[in-house]
């Protein structure tokens, strides 16, 4: 090779005497066979240097990859977490604040085969009276913005992440992002989640797809318990019933290991148990009646201002006044101390709600209606009745109770 030729020219050669005239040869100072040892020793440096080029080659290309990958995945992610957490607000007036929303209740020890004289309605609260306020038109200029603004988002990002920007303000300007991201996030929610079934379900899917994003906060975690509630008095299979209610359970059992202070984790913690309830046997729900009246109770000490809370509690005393015989005894013989509870209870727990919210619903003033005849104060049960005729018929249970309502009215008049 050329490189070798020249190197054999460079190497220094033994000098002879002057007398030997200009025919003078120059004898190399190493041996031949010493200069085939270096020649292999430099092919083998140069085979080394070779496969070394290569490698750092190969290494440049696989970080050039993996930064592509991961600028990929953040463009991925920032433009998923913008279509969530910058979509426009939705104009909706809300009566009243989200305690009063759906609260499917089921009293955990009544075994479905004994009736009551008043017929009393298992159906759950739920607020249904919101309608969709979508607007097409700007929603689909809202998201043309957001792809330009998710993409300057990931350049600013890029451009950040090679500045090396302070770490103490890079985690505040996340934290921001986060708080404000989750506040719209929570508004969407409870939007949808007073809207039709329809919009209960899309409500369920945004929580499910913002779970691992936001599974650390408290407000996120009981809207997505509640979730599985509206799910649940949605799906008529029953499988799925008991899936959505055990799994709404789970959120809210991880909840209670940061968020045992959380009055609305309590709260829905108790519906759900209840609705997992309706499909176990008599002895599982009386044991989950205390179950329900132990949440119910901490709602209420950590957040007493709130209606739902006495309302659930209102309707547990009213079912536990209205225990059959056979309820009575199993309870008796399974626990030492039965639960118990009278109308009176149930009735100082609907007047509790009235006062906190009036008008709360018409199934509240039915309730109170039904209080009044049982305790025999007819004119007060009709006085009641008139009242919640004023209220219009919102969720399912209204409209069950406005049977009631009628059942009662003509058994009063008589």
């Amino acid at each position: 090779p050329f490189f070798l030729s020249c190197f054999l020219k460079a190497l220094p050669r033994k000098p002879v005497p002057v007398e030997a005239g200009d025919c003078a040869a120059y004898t190399p100072l190493l041996t031949h066979g010493e200069q085939v040892d270096v020649l292999d020793r430099l092919d083998f440096v140069l085979t080394n240097i070779s496969e070394l080029r290569k490698e750092v080659e190969e290494l440049r290309n696989s970080l050039q990859h993996l930064a592509a990958d991961i600028v990929g995945e953040v463009r991925s992610h920032l433009e998923e977490t913008q279509r969530v957490t910058r979509r426009r607000r939705f104009p909706f007036h809300r009566e009243r604040s989200d305690s009063t929303g759906s609260s499917s209740i089921y009293f955990t020890a009544n075994s479905g085969a004994t009736n009551t004289d008043d017929g009393e309605s298992e159906g759950g609260y739920t607020t249904a009276n919101a309608e969709s306020d979508y607007d097409r038109e700007s929603e689909k200029e809202s998201e043309e913005g957001e792809d330009e603004l998710s993409c300057e988002t990931v350049r600013t990002a890029r451009r950040d992440s090679l500045d090396l920007i302070n770490e103490d303000e890079t985690y505040l300007i996340l934290d921001s992002s986060l708080d404000e991201g989750l506040s719209q996030l929570l508004q969407q929610a409870d939007h949808l989640h007073d809207g039709d079934e329809q919009e209960k379900r899309e409500g369920f899917q945004l929580l499910l797809n913002n779970k691992l994003a936001y599974a650390d906060q408290g407000d996120f975690l009981w809207r997505l318990a509640r979730a599985h509630s509206d799910m649940y008095d949605i799906t008529e299979d029953t499988d799925e019933k008991k899936s959505y209610a055990s799994d709404g359970k789970e959120e809210l059992e991880i909840a209670f290991q940061k968020w045992d202070q959380s009055a609305e984790c309590h709260q829905w913690y108790a519906i759900l148990c209840g609705q997992l309830a309706e499909h176990e046997s008599i002895q599982k729900r009386i044991q989950t009646g205390y179950i329900f009246k132990e949440h119910i109770d901490k709602a209420i000490a950590l957040k007493p201002e709130d209606p739902k809370s006495y309302y659930l509690l209102g309707r547990w005393c009213y079912q536990v006044s209205h225990l059959g015989w056979l309820e009575k005894k199993t309870a008796s013989a399974l626990f030492e101390t039965p639960p118990t509870a009278t109308v009176q209870d149930a009735l100082q727990n609907f007047l509790k709600v009235e006062e906190l919210s009036p008008g709360f619903s018409k199934a509240v003033r039915v309730y109170i209606a039904k209080c009044y005849k049982d305790l025999g104060n007819n004119s007060a049960a009709l006085l009641w009745m008139n009242l919640a005729s004023e209220l219009p018929v919102n969720t399912k249970e209204d409209s069950e109770t406005e049977r009631e309502l009628e059942e009662m009215r003509s058994v009063l008049e008589e």
